[in-house]
């Protein structure tokens, strides 16, 4: 576990959490009862708890409820005579070395979160996924393709059901990257990020 800036904004991390090659970045909290195995989380995003997340790419802001999992192992379905893992984690068992190869295709598939997403309550986001930035996934939903920017997905296979915002004022949003501003900046303009229409109008 590596923190971006060990001061008074490193990251606050919760009991019963494990860690392994991950970065954590400034203002980040994970809550308790985690798993988090290679995964990079960019500043100010937070997890509430009972999380597993492995190999995957989570921007600024990133709002993830309890119970969400990311990147989740499959199981050799139809590639294998046996389902178990058993034959890619093996030495669990003493039948040998462990299959590096099924675990190196998931961190090929790695997961990608945008910034300022909001993953609800439950949800599932399968291995491969891009979820662009501001999209909204349903809660106990089951991403399995990739979510376009500002978007609203929900249901088992998710389906988009809405927009956040018309395309022109996404293009705008976009195209200020307030997700990148200081963290002076955020400070004072707090009031403006309270109201939409304030926002719009100083700074888009």
């Amino acid at each position: 576990m590596t923190l971006s800036n060990p001061t008074q904004s490193e990251a606050k991390i919760g009991e019963n959490v494990i860690l392994k090659q991950t970065r954590l970045g400034q203002y980040v909290h994970i809550s308790d009862d985690a798993i988090f195995e290679e995964v990079d989380i960019d500043d100010y995003s937070y997890t509430a708890g009972h999380n597993q997340i492995h190999y995957a790419s989570i921007g600024k802001f990133a709002s993830i409820a309890t119970y969400v999992r990311i990147n989740p192992g499959n199981h050799p379905t139809y590639q294998r005579i046996a389902q178990h893992h058993f034959t890619y984690r093996s030495s669990a068992y003493d039948l040998g070395q462990d299959d590096n190869d099924f675990f190196n295709w998931r961190r090929e598939h790695a997961v990608t979160l945008g910034h300022d997403v909001w993953i609800g309550h439950n949800a599932v986001i399968m291995p491969g996924v891009k979820i662009g930035n501001g999209a909204v996934i349903g809660s106990s939903s089951v991403v399995t393709k990739d979510v376009e920017p500002f978007s609203i997905v929900a249901g088992v296979a998710a389906k988009k059901i809405g927009m956040r915002f018309e395309d022109s004022l996404i293009e705008r949003i976009e195209r200020s990257q307030w997700w990148n501003w200081s963290h002076q900046t955020l400070e004072e303009r707090m009031p403006e990020f309270r109201n939409l229409d304030s926002f719009v109008e100083k700074y888009l």
